[in-house]
């Protein structure tokens, strides 16, 4: 894969502002799921957001439907379930019960999870030191942002229960992506957007009409929002983007990213829900930005030493 130093400034620039996109909306997103979450049941609304995204891009699709062989559809709809439909169920019922920093702190363990599937299911992604001291960096960030928290919470059976379900579906995601990345470069990115938000959100309604029938919803405004922005924004614009990036930027600039939104998350907290700004926060935004910058600047692969297993050919892009 080549690596930016190596493209165009123009498709350099392409890259840095999907990934600027992915991150910021994202970072949003933690704030706007709390707000639904206070109106509706989280199954619900998660299962409803995938509906919608893919109804959005279901009629963009359809001649690409008709290319993809039963095989390649049917890994599209496993991956779904993977990367959307399971750890979308868990993070969203884990977020019930711990605060939204705690989730977005548990989550932040992404980077060190698609090292470790990395490392295992891709042979040319190795663990060197500049990619662990980069996954260290940033979650000492994190944890320097979460600082009073952590000191101060005291967890209940089902705030133990919702910090494991967040972080396994930090795990499950990053294991997804690393699949993705490895299988699925072909296949254009809206395609796999719209399949998996489809596919994701049939299991997702059922299990809400089955366990959560008794507990109450309300389409309020600011839930209607909440959710087409989490349909719309978090899911439609940044999965497609984030797709496109996949074989264009690194492992350890993927796991960045998840640090970035974090920050974004917390710097959203104190501007909108008037959070404090404390020395935790600015040191531990500081890292996270260390830890991003170290994860993007990868010494770039002479071309004569360069594999070619280990890069995705052209019409695979």
């Amino acid at each position: 894969m080549a690596t930016l130093s190596a493209r165009s400034p123009a498709d350099t620039l392409k890259i840095v502002l999907a990934y600027c996109i992915c991150f910021l909306t994202w970072g949003s997103t933690w704030a706007v799921a709390k707000v639904g979450l206070e109106d509706l049941p989280p199954l619900r609304l998660v299962g409803v957001r995938m509906l919608v995204a893919g109804l959005v891009l279901l009629p963009f699709i359809r001649p690409q439907l008709k290319e993809l062989g039963s095989g390649t559809l049917g890994r599209i709809v496993g991956l779904g379930a993977l990367q959307i439909g399971i750890p979308f169920g868990m993070m969203f019922i884990g977020q019930q019960w711990v605060p939204s920093s705690w989730a977005a702190l548990l989550f932040s363990t992404y980077p060190v999870w698609v090292l470790m599937v990395g490392r295992a299911l891709l042979p040319d992604q190795l663990l060197t030191p500049r990619k662990l001291l980069a996954a260290a960096l940033g979650l000492a960030g994190v944890v320097a942002l979460q600082q009073t928290q952590l000191g101060g919470l005291k967890l209940s059976s089902q705030g133990v229960a919702g910090c494991l379900l967040i972080l396994g579906s930090a795990g499950l995601i990053a294991a997804a992506n690393v699949l993705v990345k490895r299988h699925m470069g072909h296949v254009p990115p809206h395609v796999l957007v719209c399949v998996q938000t489809l596919s994701s959100s049939l299991p997702l309604l059922a299990a809400s009409f089955l366990l959560e029938g008794g507990l109450p919803a309300h389409w309020t405004p600011r839930a209607v929002a909440a959710l087409l922005w989490l349909a719309l924004g978090g899911t439609v614009v940044t999965y497609q983007l984030l797709y496109w990036l996949l074989p264009r930027i690194s492992l350890s600039s993927l796991g960045a990213m998840a640090l970035l939104d974090t920050l974004v998350a917390v710097v959203l907290g104190v501007g909108l829900l008037h959070e404090p700004l404390t020395v935790s926060l600015i040191m531990g935004g500081m890292l996270i930005l260390s830890a991003a910058a170290l994860a993007n600047l990868s010494p770039p692969v002479p071309t004569s030493a360069a594999p070619k297993s280990s890069t995705l050919s052209k019409s695979e892009e």
